[in-house]
């Protein structure tokens, strides 16, 4: 890319980091009940607050928001997932999935799990902690929201990331892919 001046540009900037951010959703219809179940997920990282990407011709790297560059995700790196009953979007279901738990009952018993991927190998993280947010478990109820947290102490920035929600058969229902570089 050129400068306003006709020389080559050093270096690019992309758009800061917020959390929480978005890392997508999915529906997915319940059998035998025909139910439709939402799955929200959102990156809830603080401590990369004002995180940036900058790219210098092939290379890129990222530089939080004190300016430092940053080597390493934060020791502790937390999602927030809703799984819902409502229908809260247009879009219909894109998977089918079968349990012998009621809907209600199903969203409590999620799990979860990271993925690390640096080149081709993968590394599987199991949740440092998983908070229920909002309506306690033992009050029915059709919205569940979680906190799940990390420990990635040591994880290289450059390594992508992938969230996956899993049935409580530890079947896959989704996931959500993070990388920064």
């Amino acid at each position: 890319m050129l400068a306003a001046s006709g020389r080559p540009q050093s270096n690019q900037s992309s758009a800061r980091f917020h959390s929480p951010s978005p890392a997508g959703y999915t529906v997915v219809l319940l059998q035998p009940g025909k139910t439709e179940l939402s799955i929200l997920g959102l990156v809830d990282c603080p401590e990369m607050e004002g995180t940036q990407r900058v790219s210098e011709g092939i290379k890129a790297f990222l530089i939080s928001a004190d300016g430092e560059r940053l080597k390493h995700y934060p020791r502790e790196f937390s999602f927030r997932v809703t799984a819902t009953l409502r229908k809260t979007l247009i879009d219909g279901p894109t998977e089918t999935f079968a349990t012998k738990y009621d809907p209600k009952e199903f969203l409590l018993k999620l799990r979860f799990k990271l993925k690390a991927y640096n080149g081709l190998e993968r590394q599987d993280i199991f949740p440092k902690a998983v908070k229920l947010i909002g309506m306690p478990s033992d009050v029915s109820y059709d919205e569940r929201i979680f906190r799940v947290t990390f420990n990635v102490e040591n994880l290289p920035i450059s390594d992508r990331i992938v969230l996956q929600v899993l049935s409580p058969e530890d079947q896959e229902l989704t996931h959500f892919p993070f990388g920064l570089l």
